[in-house]
């Protein structure tokens, strides 16, 4: 297999959310407090198709007034929500900030409800939580009580600038987080135009209860979950590639700017339940590439070769290793107009041009 395809399999099959938690901070109630950091317990879909020209250049979005029939810049762009057809009240990046929630670090457990009492729809997305260095013991004496009790707690906590609802859940050991939906946001069966329920007959359901026997197994295979859509397009894209078909060579700056760690969340969650083991350590320095290390030894030495141009290199690198909702703090903290509305790499260019 070429060594960019292969490089490029790798990272779909391993990579999580890089070596950070995606979010750290503090479970806390009455007396209890356990440091723990956040990671997303589901991976990013394997397979993704970027637009691009004929050339290979990737496309960008960009927003179009059909009135004046011209592309916007980012700061023509305000939000504003409609309260009749054509009719909008207008709120300002400022107004935003001043209603965002308060920051914290803490997930402030305020009541603890039985398992069954949570309806799964209101689940949204899963995080495992990971223990801090030197509290190995009281995460898994909260995970073994929680799990025993058959209990979830239920809190709001603050991440990157939003509030959620969140029910921690204990299981094998382990501390889960679900992001929930609000109440408003889950419909019921009625809003959908559900029948009314009727007394079915007693030999269509024995029928039905056959039908179901028949097909019953014992346990869930992981074939059964398996994304075969995804897995025919990347049989495709790897024919395609052995014949030499449709490939647009990319340079090799961009293939190495590309080309990320690959975390195992499992492994990490094991080291840090084991040997209390920070889940923030970054191996980066232990596991470089062969690409970045002859890219390293071909740099110039010399300082005047590496001037202006390597900061500010260095500079847009240390930026877009940042979040959106990282930058966005920033571009607020320099009054960057339009910020609410600019995409990651819209932040990293005006904060470049502000500083």
């Amino acid at each position: 297999m070429p060594r960019k395809q292969r490089n490029k399999e790798e990272q779909q099959e391993g990579r999580v959310s890089g070596p950070r938690p995606f979010w750290s901070g503090t479970i806390t109630f009455g007396l209890v407090s356990l440091p723990v950091g956040l990671y997303p317990a589901n991976r990013s879909k394997p397979v993704s198709l970027r637009m691009i020209d004929r050339d290979g250049t990737p496309l960008a979005r960009r927003y179009f007034c059909e009135k004046e029939e011209r592309p916007l810049r980012s700061d023509e762009l305000v939000r504003g929500y409609e309260i009749e057809k054509g009719d909008y009240i207008v709120i300002e990046d400022e107004e935003l900030d001043a209603l965002a929630p308060e920051k914290s670090q803490e997930i402030d457990l305020k009541r603890f409800v039985d398992l069954d009492d949570i309806d799964p729809m209101y689940f949204e997305r899963a995080y495992f939580l990971t223990p801090d260095k030197g509290i190995t013991k009281a995460y898994r004496l909260l995970a073994k009580s929680m799990e025993e009790s058959r209990r979830a707690g239920i809190a709001t906590f603050v991440m990157r600038g939003k509030e959620y609802l969140v029910a921690i859940l204990a299981e094998k050991g382990i501390l889960r987080a679900e992001t929930m939906r609000f109440h408003e946001e889950v419909r019921k069966p009625e809003s959908v135009g559900l029948p009314e329920l009727q007394r079915a007959d007693s030999q269509q359901v024995e029928d039905i209860e056959k039908a179901i026997a028949s097909l019953a197994t014992d346990t869930l295979e992981r074939s059964a979950l398996e994304d075969w859509h995804s897995r025919k397009i990347m049989d495709r894209v790897n024919e395609k590639l052995d014949k030499g078909e449709g490939v647009i060579d990319v340079e090799e700056e961009a293939e190495a700017e590309q080309g990320g760690e690959v975390i195992d969340l499992m492994q990490v969650l094991k080291q840090s339940l084991e040997q209390g083991q920070p889940p923030t350590e970054t191996p980066a320095s232990r596991h470089r590439s062969p690409a970045s290390d002859k890219s390293r030894k071909a740099a110039p030495s010399s300082g005047k070769e590496r001037g202006s141009h390597g900061k500010s290199r260095q500079g847009h690198d240390d930026l877009a290793r940042l979040s959106r909702n990282e930058l966005y703090e920033r571009a607020q903290a320099l009054d960057i107009p339009g910020r609410s509305n600019m995409s990651k790499a819209q932040l990293i260019r005006a904060i470049e041009q502000a500083a």
